[in-house]
């Protein structure tokens, strides 16, 4: 009877672990576990056809001030919309292309930096993971070579069941969290391409 306990108990919780790692499983990157296709960086090519921008952002204090200001996730669109035009609008018309550019420049880099940090944390969350995954694998395999035995270690069976059960609900609340911050890197690429459409529409 006891040994079938155990066998049960290990079939669900192997079951468990297995169906929360195996989203990951087809990508190449054994740190990635989104479903979301990893993009590492943004680039400005992919989201703005204006002119290339000439020197660096930073450089410029207006510039820099606005990129600060429009680039945080707190700032709605509509504000954003209202702070660029104007802005633009004060810019000399001669130059006021190359200094747009610079601005979709500065906010790029800044919210490339936000998401950034957050694939990193994604990465190393996945690899504490693996590992929490692989120490539940270990404590299975123990407790079904004492189940095995004759004189089972009763107390440390259920001390081994009591530490499966604990690290595997940490394990299924911690993959559930993923797929809210999973979403988060891809809706920050979007926000840099809307805002970068408003600067457009400013030259």
């Amino acid at each position: 009877m006891r040994r079938a306990l155990v066998s049960r108990f290990v079939l669900v919780f192997g079951c468990a672990f297995a169906a929360t790692t195996l989203g990951a499983a087809e990508f190449t990157d054994p740190d990635w576990p989104c479903i979301q296709r990893k993009v590492p960086a943004l680039s400005i090519g992919q989201m703005w056809a204006g002119p290339i921008p000439d020197g660096d952002w930073r450089e410029a204090p207006a510039i820099r001030a606005l990129a600060d200001a429009i680039a945080p996730r707190r700032t709605s669109l509509a504000t954003v919309e209202t702070m660029v035009a104007d802005f633009a609008t004060a810019q000399p018309e001669a130059v006021r292309a190359e200094i747009l550019a610079l601005l979709v420049a500065g906010m790029i880099d800044l919210i490339d930096a936000e998401r950034g940090e957050l694939i990193v944390g994604i990465s190393r969350y996945a690899h504490n993971q693996t590992l929490l995954s692989a120490r539940v694998e270990e404590l299975q395999a123990e407790l079904v070579t004492l189940d095995r035995g004759d004189d089972g270690d009763l107390d440390r069976i259920e001390e081994i069941e009591d530490t499966l059960a604990w690290e595997t609900r940490i394990f299924r609340d911690r993959a559930q969290s993923l797929t809210y911050v999973c979403e988060t890197p891809v809706l920050l690429e979007q926000r840099a391409f809307a805002i970068a459409r408003l600067i457009a529409a400013s030259l």
